[in-house]
Formats: C-alpha cells, sequence, structure tokens
C-alpha cells in the first residue's frame, strides 16, 4: 500500500502522483480480491470450490510479492487460504489455518487497524474454529479477545458481527449470539459488495433460525 529548488518540487509533485496512484491501484485490487473471493464463496458449487480458491490463494500471494509491507494483500491471502482450507478439509486444511493466521500476525504488525479490524476479525475466527491443542492452535478465551477487539475498531462491520454471534452460537450461549446475528441481517449492504452483503446475511439468518428452532 503499502535537488535544486525546481527539481525538489517536481520530484516532490512526482512522488504525490506515483503514492496516490499506489493507492488506488491497491484499493482496486483488494475490491477485486473481495468480489472474486464473495462470488467462489457463494455462488460457486461446493464440490469446485477447492480449486478455485486455491488458484486465487495463488493470485493473492502474488499481490503480496509485490506489495512488500503492505497489510490489506497479507489479510486478504489469509482470508482466501482460510477458506480455501474449509474446502479442502482434512490435515492439510489445519497447515492452511496456521499459515493464514501468520499472515494475519505478520499485518498485524504493519497495520493493526487496516480493513476495518479485519486482522482481529479474522483471527478471532480462526481461534474459535480451528482444534484446541494438541491438534491445533484453537483457543475460544484467545478468540474472544480478538473479536471483541475487531468489534472495537469497527463496530458496525458486517463480519464482526457475524463472527462474534457465530463465536456465542458455538458457545450455546443464544441470548448473547441474537443480538449480533439481529444486527447483520438488518444491516445495510456494504458498498460494491452485493454478493458478500446477500450471503453473509443469508448465512446469519439461517443461524437465527437455528436458534429459535
Amino acid at each position: 500500500m503499502k535537488n535544486t529548488a525546481l527539481s525538489y518540487f517536481f520530484m516532490l509533485a512526482l512522488t504525490m502522483f506515483l503514492t496516490s496512484t499506489t493507492y488506488a491501484d491497491e484499493s482496486t485490487t483488494v475490491m477485486g480480491l473481495m468480489n472474486k473471493w464473495a462470488k467462489i464463496n457463494y455462488l460457486v458449487a461446493e464440490d469446485d470450490q477447492e480449486k478455485a480458491f486455491a488458484e486465487l490463494a495463488k493470485v493473492a500471494h502474488d499481490w503480496v510479492k509485490k506489495s512488500p509491507n503492505q497489510a490489506p494483500p497479507l489479510i486478504w491471502e489469509a482470508i482466501i487460504k482460510s477458506t480455501y482450507a474449509g474446502a479442502k478439509g482434512g490435515l492439510g486444511a489445519l497447515s492452511l489455518m496456521k499459515e493464514a493466521r501468520d499472515l494475519l500476525l505478520l499485518a498485524e504488525k504493519i497495520n493493526p487497524q487496516a480493513l476495518d479490524g479485519s486482522i482481529y476479525i479474522s483471527l478471532g475466527s480462526f481461534y474459535y474454529m480451528v482444534p484446541g491443542w494438541p491438534i491445533g492452535f484453537g483457543d475460544d478465551d484467545q478468540a474472544l479477545e480478538y473479536l471483541k477487539k475487531g468489534l472495537s475498531i469497527a463496530p458496525d462491520n458486517m463480519d464482526a458481527n457475524y463472527f462474534m454471534g457465530d463465536y456465542w452460537l458455538e458457545e450455546h450461549k443464544y441470548k448473547k449470539a441474537i443480538p449480533f446475528l439481529e444486527k447483520v441481517v438488518n444491516m445495510p449492504d456494504v458498498e460494491n459488495r452485493p454478493v458478500y452483503s446477500k450471503g453473509r446475511k443469508a448465512e446469519a439468518a439461517k443461524k437465527l433460525a437455528k436458534i429459535k428452532h
């Protein structure tokens, strides 16, 4: 996202132009990865998701290599790898989840608040979804700590509310889960992310129905 007086001002103007161009390109790439991820996650048949996520993970990794010391590429490579892990399953999935966690921890060192607290929201989801020791790194207490941190950064973030609700659902604390999931269902769509918004709201509605049932 990561001299004479005349030449100095020329170089300053050029630097400002290149910087603004870099951020514009990065923003476009972020949105591109977000929307490709959403289409695979919500529109592609389950049997075809593993291959699609594997290919998208390569695209994200190439972006990371081209954008050193930028948090957003690391975050999205981590998110894509984690959903790839879910589609893949088995022992290979756990290895991918560890790689995704390490990418987020690296992104945290660069910019902890990047992408509206996505680092902590994602880490929180990882820590309650992954098995605990000795199989994996899962830890429900650590998960809650991360999820709270993500919510403190972006209280109206759709994922922050969704995963907090899902966390409490997994803990069988239904009364705590309901407000977060209801908030997701009633949120306006995220700008420029219609597929994601519809998909995430549908997931939240399904979990609410499960609680009420």
